[in-house]
């Protein structure tokens, strides 16, 4: 897949499956279980702490680098403390062990145990053994972990690896176009296609007036419209050349993203996706995600 067609069929397959990865971050099983690893159940190191694990007991500086859009507090709040509860080796067996309760609760035990997911799994794994690592630290911590045997968790993983690949990738053209943490958060919700303006503001832990100066740093910038000064987190608007940036970060996304699945070529690649995206729909008509406040859009079902 070397093409521009081709980088941006593999982008958009990608996007698609996400919804098989992201389901653990609103999974009921996770707060538990990683309670019952250490953490502190209802605190947001249940979120920092078992994403960043395969890493290793980093500090707050790495976290914040590498998830980018979240409040440098916010992290310093769960980071380090979470490791003196609870070992990045132990977070990554839980967080297995999530995955495997929440996909049999979403997709079935029929599912599962398909012959249909074992294909999907398969090609997952060869796309995910072929993601470069140069400049890519949460695709690598996650490449470094032993595979699970289970073709459910093989997707699960596979899929994770191509994920975080794909996202550091962004990261680097957020930081060549000068986007900060926040103002590329801001930036997405503008586009009305992800998170809704509270839950991306109050979830990364940034406060009313950081955000709304956020919104006015990127007015200044020519990339939203200028907004009525309010005392509330204010709805960004993009103008066209904010639209525009939209545009070329997410298509020069899929440019970066695209070298692990070369490796299928366009018909497997197709077939993980047809097979990826059956999958993905059953787990979001049985609530992967919540029905209101996250997102603004809600993905296909």
């Amino acid at each position: 897949m070397s093409t521009t067609g081709d980088a941006v069929a593999a982008g958009r397959i990608a996007r698609a499956l996400e919804p098989l990865h992201a389901q653990v971050y609103f999974a009921p099983e996770s707060e538990p279980r990683f309670a019952q690893a250490g953490l502190e159940q209802g605190h947001r190191m249940t979120y920092f702490a078992p994403r960043a694990a395969p890493m290793g007991a980093v500090g707050p500086s790495v976290v914040t680098a590498t998830f980018y859009n979240f409040a440098p507090r916010l992290v310093a709040d769960s980071i380090p403390r979470a490791w003196e509860l609870a070992a990045p080796a132990d977070l990554v067996a839980a967080r297995f062990e999530v995955v495997d309760a929440a996909l049999r609760r979403l997709l079935g035990d029929d599912a599962v145990g398909s012959a249909e997911m074992a294909e999907a799994a398969g090609l997952a794994r060869t796309a995910a053994e072929a993601t470069p690592v140069e400049g890519r630290p949460l695709a690598a911590g996650h490449r470094d972990l032993a595979w699970p045997a289970a073709p459910h968790l093989v997707l699960w993983h596979a899929l994770s690896i191509l994920r975080e690949h794909r996202g550091d990738g962004h990261i680097a053209l957020l930081v060549e176009a000068e986007l900060s943490g926040l103002e590329a958060l801001i930036t997405a919700t503008a586009t009305g296609t992800g998170f809704t303006t509270g839950f991306a503001r109050s979830s990364r832990g940034w406060s009313r007036t950081e955000w709304n100066d956020g919104v006015a740093r990127l007015a200044e910038r020519g990339l939203l419209e200028h907004a009525t000064p309010s005392d509330e987190a204010v709805t960004p608007v993009l103008t066209e050349a904010g639209s525009a940036l939209r545009r070329r970060l997410e298509d020069d996304t899929h440019r970066l993203g695209a070298a692990p699945w070369s490796v299928l070529g366009p018909e497997r690649a197709a077939r993980l996706g047809e097979l990826g995206t059956a999958f993905a729909r059953t787990a979001l008509a049985n609530g992967a995600f919540p029905a209101e406040g996250v997102f603004a859009s809600r993905p296909a079902r």
